[in-house]
């Protein structure tokens, strides 16, 4: 089933979170490095093609050590670099500056966070104070000339932009805010020309601001927005929402391409089989050079062997199914926390005074390598167990 080019093989796990992970993302070009944020709260940096040792740090030291894996499905180990560590609450989000040096992340603490990669210590935190979101930042990203801004949404329907050179300790204002979602934030991308923002929200909304003449515009998506990812050229939207469907929209004038998820026949298979996407945050990318769209799946304990989940990906142009891939997990399904109390649960999706439901086996981040255009992919979710899926 499916096509011969798209990278099937797991080629690395990176272990060591003591619970779900909630985001992923790759270093700047080439793409060298990974960043996992978990919900125990830890932010971790791995070199996924250096397999020889396992690492164990504290907070700031990294100690190495020859080790077997136990039961790792035969897919070797990538190597932790460095541990991050600040966050009082679960990390949400990650968002790496072009030029490597340094990357933000925010979470359940309602605060933002400005980290430099090398000394692994925070430069600056944002909010969680009078001038900070009021709830948790469910995502974060750079804009702005050389990275100069960051821009946060969360689950107060607020969207934040902060000038990074202003403040450091908390109590520095955002220099502009952005209120007309009506529910959580949860997500938002820049344009590669930095003239538009583009957020989506659990009101089911798609806004665009343009940020040359002040004005928004509004789209309407039939289920709350939970990701959102723009083509390399801006001229086209991956918007994922909770119908289990992720659209592909274009931007001009806001119509529909194409429809992914949902009951989908498989290329080369007459069986039709769901996708499905009703409760979590599982995320979706373009990638392979943008000819796939890829997501996660909120799949039921036995879909996709007895402890893991899959990944999906779907021709861009035909939205046919190319390929359903088992995530390996090495032993347990969940990877209890030993400290801190750290949950187990996958995290939940839903609307300002919403109550989601518990679910396991959930893939629910993804990033590929590049920003879509490189030979490989990672996925995480509740297994706190990050694989790389190469060629």
């Amino acid at each position: 089933m499916g096509d011969a080019r798209f990278p099937r093989k797991p080629v690395a796990q990176l272990l060591g979170s003591n619970g779900p992970i909630h985001a992923v993302a790759y270093s700047a070009s080439p793409g060298s490095y990974i960043l996992t944020g978990s919900s125990d709260r830890t932010i971790r940096l791995y070199n996924p093609n250096s397999t020889s040792t396992t690492t164990t740090t504290s907070t700031n030291n990294i100690n190495t050590k020859n080790t077997t894996p136990s039961d790792p499905g035969n897919v070797p180990q990538g190597r932790l670099i460095q541990t991050y560590s600040g966050h009082g609450h679960e990390v949400l989000s990650l968002s790496i500056a072009h030029d490597n040096a340094t990357f933000a992340s925010s979470g359940g603490d309602r605060a933002v966070y400005l980290w430099d990669v090398t000394t692994a210590q925070t430069i600056r935190r944002f909010g969680a104070f009078a001038n900070g979101h009021t709830g948790r930042v469910n995502t974060v990203t750079f804009a702005g000339m050389d990275d100069s801004l960051l821009i946060s949404g969360g689950h107060d329907t607020t969207v934040r932009i902060w000038d990074i050179k202003s403040g450091g300790s908390g109590s520095a204002k955002p220099i502009q805010i952005l209120e007309d979602a009506k529910d959580a934030v949860t997500a938002v991308v820049v344009g590669h020309e930095e003239k538009e923002i583009v957020t989506g929200s659990v009101d089911g909304r798609v806004r665009t601001y343009d940020l040359r003449n002040g004005k928004c515009v509004t789209d309407v998506m039939p289920a709350a927005v939970i990701c959102l990812s723009l083509s390399r050229d801006d001229k086209t939207l991956l918007v994922g929402t909770l119908d289990s469907r992720v659209r592909l929209m274009d931007r001009r004038d806001g119509g529909c391409l194409r429809t992914y998820g949902g009951k989908s026949g498989a290329e080369g298979e007459e069986e039709e089989e769901s996708w499905r996407n009703e409760e979590f945050r599982v995320q979706s990318c373009f990638g392979g050079k943008e000819r796939f769209v890829v997501a996660g799946e909120e799949s039921l304990s036995s879909a996709g062997g007895e402890n893991g989940g899959r990944v999906w990906a779907w021709d861009l142009t035909t939205g046919k199914v190319v390929a359903r891939i088992s995530v390996p997990v090495p032993g347990s399904p969940l990877q209890a926390s030993s400290t801190g109390g750290s949950s187990t649960k996958s995290w939940r999706i839903s609307g300002t005074a919403g109550h989601g439901k518990e679910k396991r086996n959930v893939i629910s981040t993804i990033a590929w390598k590049e920003d879509g255009y490189g030979n490989q992919f990672c996925v995480g979710g509740t297994s706190g167990v990050v694989t790389v899926f190469g060629e």
